[in-house]
């Protein structure tokens, strides 16, 4: 008797759509009183993954636990604007997941206003003169064969900064912005699927989306290409270029953004290949298959953010061909609202 709930437990499991075990991995994980954790053996919250998942929740109906959420990312925020990560250290790109989280909830709860503004602040102070993103530490970037994850995916700092700009009128938001796309624009490797660990799938999937979401489509478009001609039948997307295994988080990410540039067809078979392999906890390994590199026996928030998104955007996406407007713009919401 003693294995009924736990039987019972995997039967509640098996019956929710993929969206919803992703959904209840989350909410399995999150720390009492505090934020999901960004890998699932860690005792502590990620404000960066908690951040960047707050939007992804919103949109699907999670309300109330988004609210709880974006509350305890304000608890942990500086004087001066930024966000540490479980290191204690301020980086850049995790203080910008953040803000995500404050622009998704701010017509809401309007007092999120100081928040973003100190966020931006912050994330404006560490844009250089020449338009090189700063950040005051790349130690959790670092790989397991001692490289670093490509500094390119700090493009993913740009987009909330650019729409924090937009809803507050705050010019010098977009303005470096510009400068500092600018300064990306002009590298010349900058949409080069790279055969190396420090650009796997998953940071140039974040570098493609971030494109899309800038208004740099042709750069986007130009990028995913490298990754389209690799796509397997199955729809699994090799992490790097010349070898065989696959990066779960950066075929989410490849397929979000195919989502969004209406490569419908190609989008939904990366996510057909995503359900095949979710775990039945609702989550993702960081990587599968032969040689895999990247957290292959540990679930990572990353993966189960980007595969809630592509959930968000496959519901609403246009025919095959056309661009979608954002799910959150236009006001979706993938299931009942919890409060």
């Amino acid at each position: 008797m003693a294995l009924l709930p736990d039987l019972v437990a995997r039967w509640r499991l098996r019956a929710k759509t993929p969206a919803e075990k992703a959904v209840q991995w989350v909410r399995d994980h999150r720390v009492p009183g505090a934020g999901v954790k960004g890998r699932a053996s860690l005792p502590m919250a990620s404000p960066e993954v908690t951040g960047y998942l707050i939007p992804s929740l919103y949109g699907l109906g999670e309300r109330g636990l988004a609210r709880e959420l974006v509350q305890w990312e304000v608890s942990v925020q500086r004087p001066d604007g930024a966000i540490p990560a479980v290191d204690g250290v301020p980086y850049t790109f995790d203080t910008a997941q953040v803000a995500r989280g404050f622009l998704a909830l701010l017509n809401e709860l309007p007092e999120l206003e100081g928040p973003l503004r100190r966020a931006c602040d912050f994330i404006v102070s560490q844009i250089a003169p020449d338009g090189t993103i700063l950040t005051p530490s790349l130690d959790m970037w670092q790989l397991s064969d001692g490289s670093v994850l490509s500094d390119y995916g700090h493009l993913y700092v740009l987009p909330p900064l650019l729409n924090a700009g937009r809803r507050l009128g705050v010019s010098r938001y977009m303005t470096a912005v510009e400068h500092a796309l600018d300064a990306f624009v002009r590298k010349p490797d900058l949409v080069v699927f790279k055969a190396e660990l420090a650009t796997l799938s998953h940071y140039f999937g974040y570098m493609m989306e971030a494109l899309a979401d800038l208004g740099r489509t042709d750069l986007a478009r130009e990028g995913l290409a490298q990754a389209a001609a690799l796509q397997r039948s199955d729809g699994a997307i090799p992490a790097y270029p010349g070898v065989d295994w696959v990066c779960a988080p950066g075929v989410a990410q490849l397929a979000l953004t195919w989502y969004k540039l209406g490569e419908r067809e190609r989008a939904d078979r990366a996510v057909a290949y995503l359900e095949r392999v979710q775990n039945p906890s609702g989550g993702f390994f960081g990587s599968y298959g032969r040689g895999a590199r990247y957290f292959p026996r540990e679930e990572l928030g990353w993966a189960v953010k980007f595969f809630l998104d592509c959930s968000l955007w496959r519901d609403l996406a246009p025919p095959a061909g056309r661009a979608a407007d954002h799910p959150h713009r236009r006001g979706a919401a993938g299931g009942a609202v919890r409060d």
